[in-house]
């Protein structure tokens, strides 16, 4: 890709609502958010349009998405900081930056525009590009790699935990026996293979077959989850008295474990019928919203991509934690 040209322009995920829950916690001068996932930088651009005063930390382990944005945030001088690191990471990049606390998180989780969009990089099924899926192209296995290397019973297990794909034992049983006869290297062989590993019965209905393969593979080459276990507490702990956490999930894995951190902050340790509660056993977490939000038919309609999104917000309300 040219480095000369404009950074592409795109529909941030459920932009307005992401602000308007921001927007008590970082409208104060001073205030810090940190954009966990800064992707091709919507979210940050406006951010920091919106609120004048905020100073940003961005983060992505993506290189090319890091350039793209320095680019479109480069207007706003030294209030942006981009910084190349993992989102399990910030609070490392918080500490390296001499910034205590923050008023504000952002979490866009899955995959970006931007990712999706280029067929070199692996990630979408409905066209044929080299199986990478690697959203760090500098580090880290392949998804090619992956299924040339991994067992019957490691590929059976991540297509049926990370894909809940219910087929996960037959995918697996093909892959092996398709990749004596040569390696696998890029997507459409493995496209083929799913839909014909599939019952008939099944391929009519649900989209693409090769979806939750496709998704299995990107989250174990990614390490996604285990990533996302270590980040939320992480950005958690960051937060001020008073600050809030966005974030939005495209799949139940994630979203499941986002709920449990949550509604773990929210929730008393007291014993029942405890007349008063020791602070330190009191939830220092508050809901913002009631279960996971989901989007609009007009957000859907401005950016089908957020079709799956499962949005939470939360505010931390007391210092104390367990």
């Amino acid at each position: 890709m040219s480095t000369d040209s404009p950074a592409p322009r795109h529909v941030p995920v459920m932009l307005e609502r992401c602000l308007d829950a921001l927007a008590p916690a970082i409208s104060a001068p001073g205030s810090v958010v940190v954009d966990a996932t800064l992707g091709l930088g919507g979210h940050s651009e406006a951010l920091l349009t919106r609120f004048p005063d905020v100073r940003l930390i961005a983060v992505d382990r993506d290189p090319q998405a890091l350039e793209l944005s320095a680019r479109r945030l480069a207007p706003f001088g030294d209030r942006a900081t981009l910084v190349h690191a993992v989102y399990d990471e910030i609070p490392r990049v918080l500490d390296e930056l001499d910034v205590p606390e923050v008023h504000g998180v952002l979490f866009d989780l899955g995959v970006s525009s931007m990712q999706l969009d280029e067929a070199d990089r692996g990630f979408a099924y409905a066209q044929d590009a080299p199986l990478d899926m690697r959203m760090d192209q500098t580090r880290g296995i392949s998804a090619a790699e992956v299924l040339n290397t991994y067992s019957h019973g490691d590929l059976a297990r991540i297509l049926k935990v990370y894909g809940e794909e219910r087929f996960a034992g037959k995918i697996a049983s093909a892959v092996l026996r398709e990749r004596e006869r040569e390696p696998f290297s890029t997507s459409a062989r493995l496209v083929e293979l799913v839909r014909n590993a599939i019952p008939a019965a099944t391929r009519r209905t649900g989209g693409n077959p090769a979806k939750r393969t496709f998704q299995a593979l990107r989250i174990e080459v990614n390490g996604e989850l285990e990533v996302l276990d270590r980040a939320i507490p992480g950005a958690l702990d960051a937060l001020a008295v008073g600050a809030r956490i966005v974030v939005m999930s495209y799949q139940s894995l994630e979203d499941r474990l986002v709920k449990q951190y949550l509604q773990a902050g929210a929730t008393s340790t007291a014993p029942p019928g405890l007349p008063i509660v020791p602070e330190e056993l009191q939830p220092w977490l508050k809901l913002l919203t009631r279960g996971a939000e989901l989007a609009t038919e007009e957000e859907i309609e401005e950016n089908r991509r957020a079709a799956p999104v499962r949005l939470r917000v939360a505010e931390r309300i007391r210092r104390t934690r367990r």
